[in-house]
């Protein structure tokens, strides 16, 4: 039998494994060489400077481009600009047998899908809370929304938590995840997060 410390080196071992695999990926994708992830993907567009300065920056950018009038063309370049190569964006949702079900979208699949309906009926949604947690270059951070179908409306036809997990680079921040679940009678959002 293997004694516990031998045990734990190997652990250690192939974290630090692990770790260095990924770092490359990260790195390769940044640096723009193709995975097949990010194949299908068109290369990111340059961002404004002032999108990606600060977390404050660039959250007020993401919502501000999802947002819009009924039949308002949305600028996805200035999307595609948020986001790393390989990026999701997740939504969770409950299925009929009340199991929750996570959709998991690229930029490219959210730009897809979402479009078409944000243009139909009109879309704006605003962060009315925030909660943050960052170590180092790393952020995670909970913004609770609401969603309207025109900027004048006065009750949200939905309310939720984004969690955004996003990553400085050294020159810029940029989106790794979005992934949110909207408020249901069932699950209500919490005080700690505007609720």
């Amino acid at each position: 039998m293997m004694s516990l410390v031998p045990f734990r080196r190997l652990l250690v071992s192939c974290a630090l494994v692990f770790a260095v695999a990924s770092m490359q990926s990260v790195v390769a994708h940044a640096a723009g060489v193709s995975g097949h992830a990010a194949s299908s993907a068109p290369p990111v567009p340059s961002a404004q400077p002032a999108d990606v300065s600060s977390i404050d920056a660039i959250m007020k950018a993401v919502y501000e481009v999802i947002s819009g009038p009924k039949s308002g063309k949305r600028d996805w370049n200035r999307m595609r600009s948020l986001f790393v190569p390989g990026a999701r964006l997740i939504a969770v949702h409950a299925s009929k047998d009340g199991a929750n079900v996570a959709r998991v979208l690229s930029v490219e699949d959210y730009i897809r899908v979402a479009g078409p309906l944000m243009a139909k009926e009109g879309f704006f949604e605003r962060e009315s809370h925030r909660t943050m947690d960052r170590f180092g270059d790393i952020a995670q951070v909970f913004s609770t929304y609401e969603s309207r179908h025109a900027a004048t409306e006065d009750k949200p036809f939905q309310r939720g938590i984004n969690s955004f997990q996003l990553m400085f680079d050294g020159h810029r921040w940029w989106v790794v995840t979005i992934y949110w679940q909207g408020e249901r009678p069932d699950a209500p959002i919490p005080k700690q997060y505007g609720g």
